[in-house]
């Protein structure tokens, strides 16, 4: 089978690594790619300077996968689904992965996505929305007037963009002057383009952040089903102990320890179930996969986003945990047979910290040299998922591997239990470098806000 996977960055290599390993499959063509996809079993990358989020870059896709007779498309960034490449493979009768754009309202539009929970009852915190910059002050102030905690501090704001915002979308403000500060960001300086023209207001709630994946085939005619993945925790503040402004993740861990048997009951009843029902009353056609982001408090779940498929850096933790074919399991999502499919996970523990250059998530240089001692990391069962980085050489991993973005590569370990995955993961951190190399230090620790209060936004609505 010939395999077309869309992205360029550490998602779409865990994927592409994934997919690799089932017997069925014999190319795979990752487009754009990365540094990492081009050295991976039975895999080149294609196209490296497209766009698959704009009109153009999905045409030439198209195209390819047509050229080259492609069985199977799996798109992993959420900018093409909204785009509506599925809808455009489909209708050319080419097998493709993910929601159509109906579907991917969920996570490109806040608006729809908090009418949606209401309708169907979803549990999520309150949220109010605003399109005019006036209006939207106006309510901030009200808030920081009366909203009090019970040592007299104001109850944060958490201010959300309506669109697709590349992990820049949500501020939680402390203060007014934060609130406006914002508000003036997003509304009138067009900070985050369109995406920030219209807002949300959410409640802050204080917990637990847990992210949970699941696969879903949701098609006219067939059973309806989400069948969800083991539990994942993201950190996206820049350093340790959640500190520090956020990022598009610095790490993540598999399973979560606190996420018990009794909150995923909750979890089921309270947040997929209705998610579920919803889809199947708006006739979605979404065969593909969600990310549910949670906030656990109380041993109740909230559900702060959908996205509308694989989360990252949690894919890079969560793909070597699972024990099932991933190629078997898009074809289950695609012909209808989810509900059957059995979905095996490894009894073990996974820690994936990123590590960064110096100076993320703001100014930062590129081209650098990154150098790799792949005998020791396969010697430790670490795998490398390359993010931003590119190759201009041949040969093995490290080989003519150039910085090429903030976020350069996840190293992913799997362990007994949650510390001894710290342990590897960390040791394995220790053959690689390059010039400004940083990562955060307590991803998977045992004593850091992994068994507390998520880092996202120091236990708030991340």
């Amino acid at each position: 089978m010939k395999i077309l996977v869309i992205g360029s960055g550490g998602r779409e290599h865990a994927l592409v690594w994934k997919l690799a390993q089932s017997k069925k499959v014999e190319k795979i063509w990752a487009a754009p790619g990365n540094g990492g996809t081009s050295g991976e079993d039975k895999t080149e990358n294609f196209l490296m300077d497209i766009d698959p989020g704009d009109i153009e870059g999905q045409k030439i896709l198209l195209d390819f996968a047509q050229k080259e007779k492609i069985d199977l498309t799996v798109v992993g960034p959420e900018t093409p689904l909204a785009a509506g490449i599925v809808d455009k493979f489909r209708a050319a009768g080419l097998a493709i992965v993910g929601p159509d754009s109906k579907a991917a309202r969920l996570e490109s539009s806040k608006v729809f996505s908090n009418t949606f929970m209401n309708h169907y009852g979803v549990r999520a915190p309150k949220r109010k929305n605003f399109s005019d910059p006036a209006a939207a002050i106006e309510y901030a102030q009200g808030h920081f007037g009366k909203k009090r905690r019970a040592d007299e501090t104001p109850v944060p704001l958490v201010i959300k963009a309506d669109g697709l915002a590349s992990g820049k979308g949500v501020v939680i403000a402390g203060t007014l002057d934060e609130a406006k500060e914002c508000l003036s960001s997003f509304m009138k300086k067009s900070s985050l383009g369109s995406a920030g023209k219209n807002i949300l207001f959410e409640e802050f709630i204080e917990g637990r952040e847990v992210s949970v994946m699941a696969a879903v085939s949701v098609s006219p005619g067939k059973k309806p089903v989400i069948k969800p993945f083991i539990s994942a925790r993201d950190h996206k503040s820049r350093f340790e102990g959640g500190k520090g402004p956020n990022t598009g993740g610095m790490g993540a861990i598999a399973p979560v320890p606190d996420f018990t048997a009794r909150i995923q009951k909750d979890f089921a009843n309270a947040i997929v179930a209705p998610t579920l029902k919803g889809m199947i009353a708006e006739n979605m056609d979404y065969r593909g996969f969600i990310f549910f982001g949670l906030m656990v408090k109380d041993d109740q779940c909230y559900l702060l986003e959908y996205n509308v498929r694989l989360g990252d850096p949690e894919t890079q933790a969560l793909l070597p945990l699972l024990d099932s074919d991933f190629y078997e399991l898009c074809l289950s999502i695609l012909d209808g047979s989810l509900s059957s499919f059995n979905l095996k996970w490894k009894k073990e523990f996974s820690c994936a910290p990123v590590v960064v250059v110096s100076g993320y998530p703001g100014s930062y240089p590129k081209g650098l040299p990154v150098a790799m001692n792949t005998t020791r990391l396969e010697k430790l069962g670490a795998k490398v998922f390359v993010a931003g980085a590119q190759r201009g050489g041949g040969g093995h991993l490290g080989s003519g591997l150039r910085t090429s973005g903030g976020r350069v590569l996840a190293v992913s370990c799997l362990g007994a239990d949650q510390s001894e995955a710290h342990r590897r993961a960390y040791e394995a951190l220790g053959f690689i470098n390059f010039e400004g190399m940083d990562y955060r230090k307590d991803i998977g620790k045992a004593s850091s806000a992994d068994n507390g209060k998520a880092d996202g936004s120091d236990g708030g609505n991340g």
